[in-house]
């Protein structure tokens, strides 16, 4: 499982790269981080600010390669197993992208609609 946030979701810009991936709905992080946007989403694990809302798929191997290339893992953007809660409440472990070095203002709602 994969929880996507920014231009992978539905209707942005890199969301072709899920293509064959199983869309399991809507969901939010269990717990708070900061969502920023520096012309790119990026959540911050080291301060806590809000859920962030976003989406998961059901990956398999070869999408997730095509997903850390696009996402630098391990040197821009770094692949970590969070909880999130589905929309129907069940929480499940999902891989997040998590940007240490995020720069940009901060959304608040954890809600990148760009």
């Amino acid at each position: 499982m994969v929880f996507v946030y920014g231009t992978l979701k539905r209707g942005h810009g890199n969301h072709g790269i899920l293509a064959g991936a199983s869309h399991l709905g809507a969901a939010k992080t269990v717990h708070h981080y900061a969502l920023h946007d520096d012309g790119l989403p990026m959540v911050d694990p080291k301060h806590p600010v809000s859920p962030i809302h976003g989406e998961v798929y059901g990956v398999n191997e070869a999408i997730l390669a095509r997903l850390d290339l696009l996402e630098g893992h391990p040197d821009w953007y770094r692949r970590e197993l969070i909880p999130v809660r589905l929309f129907n409440g069940q929480i499940i472990d999902a891989w997040i992208y998590f940007n240490p070095s995020a720069t940009g203002p901060v959304i608040l709602s954890g809600n990148y609609n760009r």
